[in-house]
């Protein structure tokens, strides 16, 4: 591998200065902010991107309401406020939730926040339509409770059902890994997210990055193919 091939594969999580922040240091030689890599140029791309939160319109609506809500509550409102706070500079009226069953609980807490707050809320559980796994190819070796029915997980028809309701900011609260990579890519209103499920780690998939060093060195072992 050629120098410049090993330069073109590095990336932000490669650099050390974060100079894109503050402009207090100086940007590296293969920053994403100041180096083009392939046919596009960077410095096109970043007008681009400009122009866009430049013009009227909801990329630019959601653009200015999160830098508000940084700018204004940083480190002061817990993420159910954010995005209470988001939804409202927006203009959303009807929040829709697409909810784990098994955070249904957790689902109808936010339900009830989202109506003291003036937001109508309108929620659709993961296993909507009660299809079993094994009717779109799963084997049954796979079911995590073998010999009875257990339904797939809808993300498909929770963002159908949702866009049909008509709803303005929909949010996941723990779906599962590519069910909400699913839901995201079929859901017409803009996504955002309160839970991310993880299981091991009591919804709070950062602990994994935090103690790779100790508890979860196996992360860091690398595969052998």
């Amino acid at each position: 591998m050629s120098d410049q091939q090993a330069a073109e594969r590095l990336s932000c999580a490669d650099c050390h200065q974060l100079n894109c922040y503050r402009q207090d240091k100086r940007f590296p030689d293969f920053c994403l902010t100041v180096t083009s890599r392939g046919d596009a140029d960077i410095n096109a791309e970043i007008a681009k991107a400009k122009t866009i939160y430049q013009t009227e319109g909801p990329d630019r609506q959601m653009a200015l309401a999160a830098a508000e809500i940084e700018g204004l509550y940083y480190g002061k409102l817990t993420r159910v406020e954010e995005i209470i706070a988001f939804a409202k500079r927006i203009g959303a009226k009807k929040i829709g939730i697409t909810t784990c069953i098994g955070l249904i609980e957790e689902t109808r807490v936010f339900s009830k926040i989202l109506s003291a707050k003036g937001l109508e809320s309108y929620s659709v559980i993961c296993k909507v339509g009660s299809i079993d796994k094994t009717e779109i190819g799963v084997p049954a070796e796979y079911k995590v409770q073998q010999g009875r029915q257990e339904s797939l997980c809808n993300p498909i028809l929770q963002a159908r059902l949702l866009n049909q309701a008509n709803t303005d900011l929909n949010v996941v609260v723990g779906l599962c890994v590519g069910h909400d990579s699913l839901f995201i890519k079929h859901s017409d209103a803009p996504v955002t997210t309160l839970i991310t499920k993880d299981r091991v780690l009591g919804h709070n998939p950062a602990a994994a990055l935090y103690t790779s060093g100790f508890y979860y060195k196996r992360l860091l072992q690398e595969e052998k193919e």
